[in-house]
């Protein structure tokens, strides 16, 4: 049973008067989806930029003799970085999906509304295609530079569609040369990595992951994977793949498209990480563990929160809050 004696509110410590208050109040009521879906695309926005502009280093400065502006090791960083920033600002509103595969298998494994699933798949991919947008507008002059000096040598159109390449920075191609194939296990191999370490981040039995552990343990599984594997190539996120598809067909056409290793990259992670959740759910989920002190704290904190919105749009006060005692508590938002 969540337990709120000697927990404070925020508006305990420095209520919102006027405006402020006012809006509160009907956002509660007539906008939360909207608070869900900004959370969602500007936690995926934080992740794509964050990776992006990185890459956007790296591949540009080696296509102008730059030695020593970003590396793949950089990249994993800042990719790590991006996700630790999107789980902390972004997660207690919207759950922190920031994937259209969690968004399903959250729906899927923990009660997860459906009819909230679209509009958070369309946010997420929202917001990478903006991250993209603006890493491009941020480096469009040396992007412009290097398509020059590429044109020049009659090389642009060979490299420009590779993991090489200007537009490779933003779109996601594999590594050449390649075999598909090896790709696709690839792609599976890092996606069901990623996908059982969110799962075991999310089993609030697991007394390794204390809650402001899990965006850290989450982040590096990213990382670990493209230091080890990105140069195949992997996606490992539909709505990164296709936020940055979308962003290159957008700036360079339809030549972007990225043929038969598009639907690889963007449709691939999603049965695996239900496979990943219905593994995890089978095998190593046990509902006779004991909640740690700090998963119990962040549930019941949680849960007070949301059942303290449902009773402020209903009507009631929220200091008339009551927590039902037979109420079961959930890590999804």
């Amino acid at each position: 049973m969540p337990n709120l004696e000697g927990k404070l509110r925020y508006a305990d410590v420095r209520p919102r008067g006027g405006a402020l208050s006012l809006w509160e109040r009907s956002r509660r009521r007539n906008a939360h989806w909207l608070m869900e879906c900004f959370a969602e695309a500007f936690g995926c926005f934080l992740y794509v930029y964050c990776g992006v502009g990185s890459t956007a280093g790296y591949v540009l400065g080696t296509l102008l003799d730059l030695p020593g502006v970003s590396s793949v090791f950089q990249i994993g960083f800042a990719y790590a970085l991006g996700i630790v920033l999107a789980l902390v600002i972004c997660a207690p509103t919207s759950g922190g999906h920031f994937n259209p595969a969690m968004t399903i298998a959250a729906a899927v494994f923990r009660g997860f509304s459906w009819k909230k699933v679209p509009r958070y798949i369309v946010a997420q991919i929202l917001g990478g295609y903006i991250a993209c947008l603006l890493v491009y507008v941020q480096y469009r002059e040396q992007i412009l530079l290097v398509d020059e000096a590429l044109l020049a040598k009659g090389t642009l159109s060979a490299i420009n569609f590779t993991p090489q390449g200007p537009a490779g920075i933003f779109g996601l191609y594999p590594g050449s040369p390649y075999n598909l194939g090896y790709v696709f296990l690839n792609e599976l191999t890092v996606d069901f990595v990623i996908a059982m370490t969110i799962f075991s981040c999310l089993d609030p039995s697991n007394f390794f992951a204390p809650p402001a552990a899990v965006p850290w343990i989450i982040a590096f599984a990213y990382a670990v994977c493209i230091w080890g594997y990105a140069p195949v190539g992997i996606a490992a996120n539909t709505a990164r793949d296709l936020g940055g598809r979308l962003m290159v067909l957008t700036i360079w056409g339809t030549e972007a498209a990225g043929g038969r290793y598009a639907a690889i990259a963007a449709l691939t992670n999603i049965p695996v990480t239900l496979f990943a959740g219905f593994l995890y759910e089978m095998l190593l989920a046990d509902s006779n563990k004991i909640i740690p002190d700090a998963q119990r704290e962040f549930i019941e904190c949680h849960q007070a929160h949301h059942d303290m919105d449902d009773d402020t749009i209903g009507g009631r006060s929220p200091s008339s809050v009551r927590v039902d005692e037979k109420m079961v508590p959930s890590l999804e938002a």
